[in-house]
């Protein structure tokens, strides 16, 4: 029995019919046996094998009745694999587009809480090009609850390897039978919490005062450093910035690292998330461009930071912290707004590491946290005030070689990330073996044209690509 923290129990809050709150992928692979009918049942055995290594992903989650504490996680005694797995075969020959659709109606769906959150389905009679026959796709989603991007990558580990040799299956003991308690026992376990609260709601003050000054003062060490990170509430509203819908849409493309890294090492003082942060921006700039939707002043992104303790990678649930970074979108010139993203990021840098989302958090009582979530979500309350920033851009390193599941190798990926109101477009980047993947989610009444604007990040690439080119010669 685990309970989860209160920045768990906030993806947990959010969750309505319009947004579901679950992280998810679609990871393309390679048939080692094209000649040969898809196993299934043995992928399935081996998908099973290593997740299940994971409590979490046999469990479920409890709710305290009246939200007097955080929900539990217990091992669910009616755990079936079979309800977490699936295996469709789209008609030959399925195309990017095809297999997209099939994603986006399976990231639409919110999962089921009356059983473990987690999913994965298995896709096959896919046909694209530079695609050996016989590929097949995983698309995975998984509460967010449970995981988040440092923690996936941990999951990603487990079940891949470096090497094409099929794997032997580890046959895990049945974990032991745990009682799960009834509401009277939860609601008597937590009654005391009803009394509490108004201390709780105290120590929260005092501490978002302290977090205040100390802010205070980082902000001057990041005003030497850097550029002041934009405050929220400050970002300009698009047209992403609404209510959302219940119908996900899902695009992505592709992006060599070496060019990035070219472009990283042509501009002094530049990382590699500068560069990316700026083909994001410049993909956004052109987009709304073309919409008339361009704001004078520039759209401010938030990126999660991964707070993980050194050692503790593969622990799930959530450890992040986040900074708010301005994209130059007012800057025409892809060089200048570079330099003016990296300013902003060595701030925001400073600034971040004054606030850390879980410790503030853990003062809010749950009660409080559970209603607020929810009010905001079904009141559709995001249109009625300034976004606090226009987008969320992660950024989660991946492995740097080619990785192999059971003897498949996987070709391609491509994350995919929740949204809330206000928040209708999020933006996943994942490295993985020399390239780097730029995964879209929205909605279709937000972005029908999401396929278009993936496109637009190759040609942010080769702008300004060009003008370091220009420079540097």
């Amino acid at each position: 029995m685990k309970q989860l923290t209160t920045l768990d129990a906030g993806f947990y809050y959010l969750e309505s019919h319009r947004t579901p709150m679950h992280v998810g992928g679609i990871y393309l692979f390679e048939n080692p046996e094209p000649d040969k009918r898809f196993d299934y049942q043995g992928f399935k055995n081996y998908i099973g094998s290593r997740l299940l290594k994971f409590p979490v992903f046999r469990q479920r989650l409890v709710e305290v009745p009246l939200d007097l504490g955080l929900p539990y996680w217990f091992d669910d005694p009616d755990f079936v694999l079979d309800f977490h797995i699936t295996h469709v075969a789209l008609p030959h020959p399925a195309d990017t587009a095809e297999l997209l659709r099939l994603a986006a109606r399976f990231f639409s769906r919110p999962l089921d809480r009356q059983r473990a959150l987690w999913e994965v389905m298995v896709v096959e009679g896919l046909k694209m090009p530079d695609m050996p026959d016989g590929a097949y796709a995983v698309v995975t989603k998984v509460h967010h609850a449970a995981i988040d991007g440092k923690s996936g990558v941990a999951i990603m580990e487990l079940l891949f390897n470096t090497h094409a040799d099929k794997e032997v299956i580890l046959h895990l003991p049945a974990p032991k039978a745990e009682r799960i308690p009834t509401s009277v026992e939860l609601l008597l376990r937590h009654s005391g919490e009803a009394f509490t609260t108004p201390f709780k709601l105290a120590q929260l003050v005092t501490k978002s005062i302290d977090s205040f000054f100390k802010t205070n003062t980082r902000q001057i060490v990041a005003s030497a450093q850097g550029k002041t990170p934009p405050a929220p509430f400050s970002a300009p509203r698009t047209l992403f910035n609404v209510p959302v819908t219940p119908n996900r849409i899902v695009s992505g493309v592709e992006l060599e690292l070496e060019r990035i890294k070219y472009i990283k090492n042509n501009v002094p003082g530049t990382t590699v998330n500068d560069v990316i942060l700026t083909i994001c921006a410049g993909a956004l700039r052109k987009y709304l461009l073309e919409k008339n939707d361009l704001p004078k002043k520039s759209l401010i992104a938030m990126a999660p930071v991964s707070v993980r303790v050194e050692g503790k990678e593969a622990a799930l649930g959530n450890h992040i912290s986040a900074m708010l970074v301005s994209l130059a979108t007012d800057i025409d010139n892809e060089l200048d707004r570079l330099k003016t993203i990296n300013k902003s990021t060595i701030g925001s840098k400073v600034h971040q590491k004054a606030v850390k989302a879980e410790k503030l958090m853990d003062y809010i009582p749950s009660q409080l946290e559970a209603m607020a979530a929810r009010f905001y979500t079904r009141m559709k309350i995001g249109e009625l005030h300034k976004p606090i920033f226009n987008l969320v851009i992660t950024n989660v390193p991946g492995p740097s070689k080619h990785m192999y599941m059971n003897g498949s190798r996987m070709l391609r990926n491509l994350a995919v990330a929740p949204l809330v109101d206000g928040l209708g477009l999020i933006i996943t980047v994942f490295s993985y073996a020399g390239t780097v993947s730029i995964g879209l989610t929205s909605c279709k009444e937000i972005m029908p044209d999401i396929r278009h604007f993936a496109e637009l990040f190759l040609e942010s690439l080769s702008n300004l690509e060009q003008e370091v080119k220009m420079v540097s010669e």
